[in-house]
């Protein structure tokens, strides 16, 4: 009698023994699919993933962000799929758009997309995701790949795998749909239980699970001022010719790299002039000047490109450090962990800051703080006092929050959002998120400049985001102002940098997922030289040799 391969697992903390080989799925409960993915030894694994060998599991719900990344990219291929039966010469381009949601424009109908469009697609999708079709991930040969993908006038994917090195690649499949959607899915199509779709002319928006909500759906916000920086954004990229990977490599083949930079760096100056302007004609009101924006903005470099160009209008602004004014951290809120939470608005000396900033505009004589991080404390510059029809500036998380600057009444103050918004794709149905963009900046500076491993970077980046939703995204419609730090050319320059440091994180590591989830996208940029990125580019601020930053002008 052939003896039985018997394997030790845990799973959920409960040691069983099992036969191998075996999927997760068989060997749980998930009538309700409440479980959608699981850790195996820290790796993200798909339900059908088989086990081979002793090892712990960990089931993953839609309050796990990986969860929701898997969660959307099988919405994405469901929605596809839906399209490609009802309308089978539409072409489809979905972004990241506005109110947490993605943006699919749907063209080559004949007409504009319309309310009966929306309602055809939702109707097949319902048909689709009713029958609980299985998703099958699998190997393909390159060639029969691009085969496929000709036939449905999926061009853009052939461009992305001409600059792939390997000769087979992965697809998914449904009930002869084909796709690739750069993630792991969902098993079946049943699990798409929660989803929303909303006409956004000129295409709609699809609406999924987050994380950050507990895994339901967010409620959508219309952000005014939000989405025109997101439509100039969309603008952009159709006018640079650069939203895509293969656009961007093409640019590098030609030649065009420099070329391509100083454009890009162009488009900085010329959101900078027409800040400048906008802040020119309305300075004898402007006393106080916010800048905030989340991690990896740019804040520090652009704060300081803004000081000159008002300067060089006449306006000389005081620039103001709010970490400054940190209470000590016995007086700081507790997190959910019962540490101090240091991004809480009460984390800071808000009387303090108001008081402060108040007698300054009234012309008194003040002392400021500065805050000593090494021992938790604080002491106080010499008296000073402003400048005649001297505005102050200030940059940081809470800069729009009016409950910091509350004795300023609002048309006296100016408020500035910056954050990279851009279009980046791998192809038509495959975006890369711009949260991505600004991990890999964080990534690159950490480790440049706060001698911070890749590892603690990513461990640390999903508090950030908590933080983000908390204390900067409510506040973003309030901006006078929407300065785009994102730079078309920057991944390109990012990649060698950013490539060897995620390498470094083992495959046993929880922060693996994370790293490799970056790397696949990474690894098909060509590389531009940094020795041709401008001294006071926001660029420097991660890469090195910035102007502003006193270390490197030694």
């Amino acid at each position: 009698m052939e003896e039985k391969n018997m394997l030790n697992v845990t799973i959920n903390g409960v040691e069983k023994q099992i036969e191998s080989p075996k999927s997760i799925l068989e060997l749980i409960d998930n009538s309700d699919y409440k479980y959608m993915a699981a850790k195996v030894n820290n790796r993200l694994r798909e339900l059908n993933f088989v086990i081979s060998k002793d090892c712990n599991i960990e089931l993953l719900t839609l309050n796990d962000p990986n969860v929701t990344r898997m969660y959307q990219a099988t919405l994405r291929f469901v929605v596809l799929m839906a399209i490609s039966r009802v309308y089978p010469y539409a072409k489809t381009i979905l972004n990241y758009s506005v109110s947490r949601s993605i943006f699919a424009n749907v063209t080559n109908l004949g007409c504009p997309f319309s309310q009966e469009n929306l309602e055809e697609i939702s109707k097949e999708m319902a048909k689709i995701i009713a029958a609980d079709l299985p998703i099958n991930r699998y190997l393909s040969d390159i060639d029969d790949a691009k085969k496929y993908y000709k036939s449905m006038g999926y061009i853009d994917k052939i461009k992305v795998l001409n600059y792939r090195k390997e000769s087979i690649v992965h697809m998914h499949e449904c009930d002869g749909y084909k796709n690739y959607m750069f993630s792991y899915v969902l098993p079946s199509t049943g699990y798409l239980k929660l989803y929303g779709l909303k006409l956004y002319t000129p295409g709609f928006l699809i609406t999924y699970p987050r994380s950050e909500c507990n895994g339901t759906i967010p409620s959508f916000t219309e952000e005014r001022v939000f989405r025109a920086a997101l439509k100039e954004a969309n603008q952009w990229a159709d006018v640079s010719k650069s939203s895509y990977i293969w656009q961007k490599n093409e640019i590098i083949e030609a030649g065009n790299a420099l070329e391509f930079i100083n454009i890009c760096e162009a488009r900085h100056n010329r959101q900078l002039a027409e800040l400048g302007d906008d802040i020119s004609k309305n300075i004898k009101n402007i006393k106080l000047i916010a800048v905030a924006g989340p991690s990896s903005s740019g804040k520090t470099t652009f704060t300081n490109r803004l000081r000159i160009e008002l300067k060089s209008r006449g306006i000389e602004p005081f620039m103001i450090s709010i970490d400054n004014f940190y209470n000590t951290p016995d007086k700081a809120p507790l997190d959910e962990e019962g540490k101090p939470d240091f991004e809480h608005i009460e984390a800071l000396d808000i009387k303090l800051f108001n008081d402060l900033i108040y007698k300054l505009i009234q012309g008194e004589t003040v002392q400021l703080p500065i805050y000593d991080f090494t021992i938790r404390k604080r002491k106080f510059t010499e008296p000073m006092k402003l400048k005649s029809d001297q505005p102050i500036l200030i940059e940081g998380i809470h800069a729009l929050n009016d409950r910091l600057t509350s004795s300023i009444s609002s048309d006296h103050k100016y408020k500035i959002y910056i954050a990279p918004l851009g279009q980046y794709r791998t192809d038509d149905h495959n975006p890369i998120s711009i949260s991505d963009v600004r991990l890999i900046r964080r990534i690159v500076r950490d480790f440049q400049y706060r001698n911070t491993d890749c590892e603690r970077t990513l461990e640390t980046w999903q508090s950030v985001r908590n933080g983000e939703f908390k204390w900067i995204y409510p506040f973003q419609n309030d901006a006078d102002f929407v300065f785009n730090s994102e730079l078309s050319y920057e991944l390109c320059v990012m990649q060698k940098h950013a490539i060897p440091l995620l390498r470094e994180v083992k495959n046993d590591s929880p922060n693996f997922i994370a790293a490799n989830r970056l790397l696949k996208f990474l690894k098909y940029f060509e590389s531009i030289s940094d020795k041709w990125i401008p001294c006071n580019s926001i660029l420097r601020e991660f890469i090195g040799d910035s102007i502003f930053y006193t270390e490197d002008k030694k």
